[in-house]
């Protein structure tokens, strides 16, 4: 290592105790955080690219500093999936230092990456206060029956109104309007349910109707519109 001559002339003074960096809390235990193995804890982040055409939710699932889990959730882009289709073969096995060093294709995903690297390394983790933190598989737990993304979809102009076209309940096939057109409710359809019925030989017509619902007063309405039609 090189010193300046500045240095090379100064005369050495102890430097005292030292007490070494604060604890952060981690899976219901205090740990004083020195190297990457140190780490662990279960959180979720949201990236987004320059532009600003869409965005990402990652779900890291973190035990000893490897990354054991990871759950990518894009929206608003076409080449953020295969991207995040990447990032989910990228990331498990990583460190959390390399995955912040790491291309993860898009830059949304980098983002929430980053995100993610200072709630971790912080303690600031959904699991800080968790005792043993969550199996890995908590993350998968995230979207439900059907293992689908919890997406909201919806549109509207000033001339026209709005347009619910998804929600988390599903796809929006019909809205309830009332008397004054105004919206009461809607019927959905969840398409990971149907898909699960499809995939054990149900008819589909009838897997349709299984897993289709009504939310509101939907049976209360003066007249229904197909929100992408009308």
């Amino acid at each position: 290592m090189l010193y300046s001559a500045e240095v090379e002339h100064m005369c050495p003074v102890a430097q005292g105790a030292y007490h070494g960096p604060a604890p952060i809390p981690e899976e219901g235990k205090w740990v004083q955080a020195k190297e990457v193995k140190d780490i662990s804890g279960l959180t979720h982040g949201i990236g987004w690219c320059a532009p600003q055409q869409g965005c990402c939710k990652l779900s890291l699932n973190v035990k000893d500093g490897i990354i054991q889990e990871c759950l990518v959730e894009t929206v608003g882009c076409s080449g953020m999936t295969h991207s995040a289709a990447m990032a989910s073969e990228i990331l498990p096995g990583k460190t959390i230092l390399e995955a912040l060093n790491t291309d993860l294709v898009c830059d949304a995903i980098n983002v929430a990456m980053r995100e993610l690297f200072l709630q971790i390394v912080y303690g600031r983790t959904q699991t800080a206060f968790s005792e043993g933190g969550l199996p890995v598989g908590a993350g998968l737990d995230d979207l439900g029956k059907g293992a689908r993304s919890m997406v909201g979809t919806t549109y509207g102009t000033k001339a026209k109104g709005p347009r619910y076209l998804e929600l988390t309940e599903g796809y929006i096939k019909r809205l309830a309007l009332d008397e004054h057109d105004q919206i009461i409710g809607y019927e959905y359809v969840n398409f990971g349910r149907m898909m699960d019925a499809i995939k054990k030989g149900v008819d589909a017509n009838q897997a349709l109707e299984d897993a289709s619902g009504t939310y509101g007063r939907f049976d209360e309405a003066a007249k229904y519109i197909d929100p992408r039609e009308e």
